[in-house]
């Protein structure tokens, strides 16, 4: 992304926000509007993009869940094995989603599941090479239509600047 001039795109034109805010503006003129209309942005900011992700994955086969799955694994580094108990925390996930998504990506050949060696009562998942090979292509997909998104309406600062702000809201939550 160039970082020189902010880009030209609609970002002044009214959005469905905008509307959604006078509305209250007009029948609660006393209410600070701002709020709704940053979480407001956010919320439908992460729907675009989810559908979005979602075309760019199905090619390999995936959703955006079974995704984070793999992605998970693969970033946890070699061996690339993690308990479903560290996979459902990390991913918050209750362990009856988590055993569906697993027991999809295990008959597709992309993990598999096996004894944990220290825990009589345990398992580990491992990511496959076929799903470290498929994670990897799918990760380069899914960052190319985000960076697509951004290069769209924002320069390299305005995205740092950006990232950098929700990271400020994201911690104040705690989250």
């Amino acid at each position: 992304m160039s970082s020189t001039t902010s880009k030209t795109s609609p970002a002044s034109a009214p959005d469905p926000v905008d509307a959604i805010t006078a509305q209250w503006a007009g029948e609660r003129p006393d209410l600070d509007t701002v709020p709704m209309a940053v979480f407001g942005r956010i919320y439908r900011l992460s729907n675009a993009m989810a559908l979005r992700i979602d075309k760019a994955y199905a090619p390999f086969g995936i959703s955006r869940g079974e995704f984070d799955v793999l992605a998970t694994l693969r970033r946890s580094g070699e061996p690339y094995t993690l308990s479903p108990r560290q996979l459902s925390a990390t991913l918050m996930l209750t362990t009856g989603g988590m055993t569906g998504r697993l027991d999809k990506l295990e008959r597709a050949g992309l993990l598999a599941r096996s004894p944990d060696p220290h825990d009589r009562r345990g398992l580990r998942v491992t990511l496959s090479e076929r799903g470290r090979e498929l994670v990897d292509e799918a990760v380069g997909a899914g960052l190319e239509v985000q960076r697509e998104a951004l290069e769209a309406a924002l320069d390299t600062d305005e995205a740092e600047q950006l990232a950098g702000l929700l990271r400020k809201l994201l911690g104040s939550m705690g989250a």
